[in-house]
């Protein structure tokens, strides 16, 4: 059985981080192994949330593992809180990194053209050099501009735009970036990369749902890695990860009393599983 590391916060209620990504993975039929960052009660979407810091506890962890010799097909790091804990995942890298096994990076720290809550342009210059240690990174179009210290633009962008990005993101040391939320079409919306090996650009749409849920990024980050570590090809991992995003959000569409603080993944899940077989 494969086996994915994967590092980020777990919000006791809320759909996100490591309350996705574990399911998902592991419902891929793929170990998944966690380091909790921080627990929250809620995501922060909801009013007077709890919160506890476990970057003390990282290290620790890993060295356990260490002497366990525990080996991990992928590490997979989403929200980071700190620079601080940006430092200790490049630590955990080179700690982890074998011959074999990929670095994903989701730099989970801004959207729709600002950042999220805590986070400003010196973290998302340090999250570059992150990414610059990264085979695979998924921000969207507000992470990685912010990232490249490039001017965002929300809608109306031509496609040298995107590939600026994209070979932006690639010359940081990206091996594959990926590039989410992109559209050129008002009904469409999709996932662009770049495929270095090839110089070829790859992109995939699905029909934009008339809704934005909370999450939508983990989803995709934890289903992307899952299928891409089960030997499906990275073109084939994200149409995988997009579509099962997009079924995800029908589920919440379809229900009588949606919740509001993040998409359906569960109800979806059956098609995720005859999408891996």
């Amino acid at each position: 059985m494969k086996r994915i590391v994967t590092i980020q916060d777990i919000s006791c209620v809320g759909k996100c981080s490591l309350t996705v990504a574990l399911p998902i993975i592991s419902a891929m039929s793929v170990e998944c192994a966690i380091i909790p960052t921080a627990v929250l009660s809620t995501h922060t979407a909801f009013k007077g949330f709890t919160f506890r810091d476990l970057t003390s506890d990282i290290k620790d962890i890993v060295n356990h593992w260490k002497k366990e010799d525990l080996k991990f097909d992928a590490m997979y790091t989403g929200y980071l809180g700190s620079f601080e804990q940006i430092e200790i995942m490049e630590w955990l890298f080179d700690e982890l990194k074998t011959n074999s096994n990929h670095i994903i990076v989701d730099p989970a720290m801004a959207d729709h053209g600002k950042f999220y809550v805590g986070f400003d342009t010196s973290f998302a210059k340090r999250m570059a050099k992150l990414c610059s240690k990264a085979d695979i990174a998924v921000p969207n179009i507000t992470e990685a501009t912010f990232m490249l210290d490039m001017p965002y633009i929300e809608s109306g962008y031509d496609r040298k735009y995107i590939e600026d990005i994209l070979q932006g993101l690639h010359k940081l040391g990206v091996k594959y970036p990926v590039l989410t939320g992109v559209s050129f079409d008002e009904s469409k919306l999709g996932v662009m990369a770049y495929l270095s090996d090839k110089d070829e650009y790859f992109e995939y749409y699905n029909d934009k749902l008339p809704v934005a849920l909370h999450g939508t990024g983990d989803i995709f980050a934890s289903t992307f890695t899952g299928a891409y570590v089960n030997g499906k090809g990275l073109e084939e991992s994200l149409r995988i990860a997009a579509d099962y995003v997009c079924e995800s959000i029908k589920c919440n569409l379809e229900d009588e009393n949606p919740i509001w603080y993040g998409a359906n993944f569960e109800e979806a899940m059956p098609y995720l599983i005859n999408r891996i077989k």
